[in-house]
């Protein structure tokens, strides 16, 4: 289901503007319809109230908890069930954040990560996006989402922009708290600055190698690292957020001191920040993290070097919830080992 479709249904029942709009704050921010200070009864059209409970049971069939893992960190991994019997994943993060998935699968089969492995099953519809949001909401509090999770998001561009659009209004989350996170995609630095709800980006860079970052994300569009980040830079100017580059690093692969060199020169006086996250195991996939001693080595020398750089760890990693591994662990596929350093 669309949120257009959703929208429409609401007005062939008899919904305005305002009626809309409450319907879809209640869904999106998880509260009960009876919960305002005015009864619906004497705030909906008699008709409206006539086909809400139709309407709601389709709402929350969209996508059920199927499993948690809690993390240490204070996180946990929510395999969510949707209706048709697929599953995706959506991480509650520490400080009210959450990372909700945008495709069933990805298209994109970066090599260090589970999700591309088994291919694209298909499209989330935006509002199966936003009831992974209100079901997250129904167990604690959010204040930032991020389209970080299964899928490319800009491989299913038009339904996560409906997504991020209602998120930025209805469903009272800042614009620069919504993160969308890309490979990088043409279409994507076209679209997002005509969008009204323009979210905070993230692209993922992970080496200043042209060749070696298309053996890392084969299925990436051809755009080198250069071209990646002047793109990035015009879009932070344009929303006034500083581009989230994200690197992962993998031992041997990108994490040496030619790497250090070669993102001084990309990144000096550009408005962004590189966050570094260590490798997260992944399930017969044969990359390794450096150590922890490199991994503060290398973002101490870069701070050092002008570069704002933040050292991050993958939420969960003490329940092996690497995105996509829930998931392949609930329909047990078999990955076949990928050589490291076979890309370095």
């Amino acid at each position: 289901m669309r949120i257009n479709e959703l929208k429409l249904r609401l007005r062939e029942a008899g919904a305005g503007p305002s009626h809309e709009h409450r319907v879809l704050r209640l869904w999106s921010n998880a509260l009960a319809r009876d919960a305002g200070k005015r009864k619906p009864e004497t705030f909906f059209p008699s008709s409206l109230l006539a086909a809400l409970p139709s309407i709601e049971a389709d709402l929350a069939g969209l996508a059920r908890i199927h499993a948690i893992h809690p993390g240490a960190d204070g996180s946990e991994r929510l395999l969510v069930a949707l209706a048709d019997g697929q599953t995706v994943e959506s991480v509650l993060l520490p400080r009210a954040g959450l990372c909700i998935s945008s495709q069933v699968g990805c298209a994109v089969q970066c090599q260090f990560c589970m999700t591309g492995q088994g291919g694209l099953v298909r499209q989330l519809g935006s509002a199966e996006m936003i009831a992974q949001v209100a079901l997250a909401r129904s167990r604690r509090p959010v204040r930032k989402v991020v389209f970080m999770g299964m899928g490319e998001p800009a491989h299913n561009l038009d339904n996560v922009l409906e997504a991020i659009d209602l998120l930025g209004t209805a469903g009272n989350i800042g614009h620069k708290d919504l993160v969308f996170s890309t490979v990088g995609d043409p279409r994507a630095f076209e679209r997002l600055p005509l969008a009204r709800v323009k979210p905070a980006l993230a692209l993922s860079l992970h080496t200043t190698k042209a060749d070696l970052r298309r053996q890392l994300l084969p299925r990436a569009p051809a755009m080198t690292p250069e071209e990646l980040v002047d793109a990035g830079e015009r879009y932070a100017r344009i929303s006034g957020y500083p581009i989230q580059y994200q690197w992962t690093l993998l031992e041997g692969v990108n994490d040496g001191d030619d790497e250090i060199e070669g993102i001084v020169k990309l990144l000096s006086d550009k408005y962004g920040v590189l966050n570094m996250i260590p490798f997260n195991k992944v399930d017969g996939v044969a990359f390794r993290r450096p150590s922890g001693e490199r991994c503060a080595q290398i973002a101490r020398t870069l701070l050092q070097r002008g570069i704002l750089t933040k050292l991050r760890q993958s939420a969960g990693q003490d329940v092996d919830g690497g995105c996509g591994q829930l998931r392949a662990r609930a329909a047990e596929i078999r990955i076949p080992v990928r050589v490291a350093h076979s890309l370095a």
